[in-house]
């Protein structure tokens, strides 16, 4: 078992989810039931199965959660360059949240290789 609090890939998705959150309220608000929820489902469910993985009692249940999550963050991904594909909102504001997913891509990777 580990603790979340001390995953530095938890507390980026943390982050992430926060990120995401914000950049959603500049979303037009008749994609609040489309695009919008489902971006923010996927956000969520980033830091959500990283923590369900910590609370498992083996490695590789929690690899099998980090899948899970590193799947939502390619969703996530994609929802927002769809976002900006569809000028919903701007490159400028999507691409450091953009950068922050592939960074915890890369890191769900590099635990899961650890584990």
């Amino acid at each position: 078992m580990h603790k979340i609090e001390d995953l530095k890939i938890w507390k980026k998705s943390m982050e992430l989810t926060k990120s995401v959150y914000k950049i959603c309220t500049e979303l037009p608000s008749d994609e609040r039931f489309g695009l919008i929820s489902q971006i923010k489902r996927c956000a969520v469910s980033i830091p959500s199965n990283i923590a369900e993985g910590a609370g498992r009692n083996s490695k590789k249940e929690f690899a099998h959660f980090l899948s899970i999550a590193n799947g939502s963050s390619y969703e996530l991904q994609t929802q927002l360059m769809l976002s900006m594909e569809l000028k919903l909102i701007s490159e400028e504001k999507i691409k450091p949240i953009l950068e922050n997913i592939i960074e915890i891509q890369k890191m769900n990777y590099g635990f899961q290789k650890s584990l």
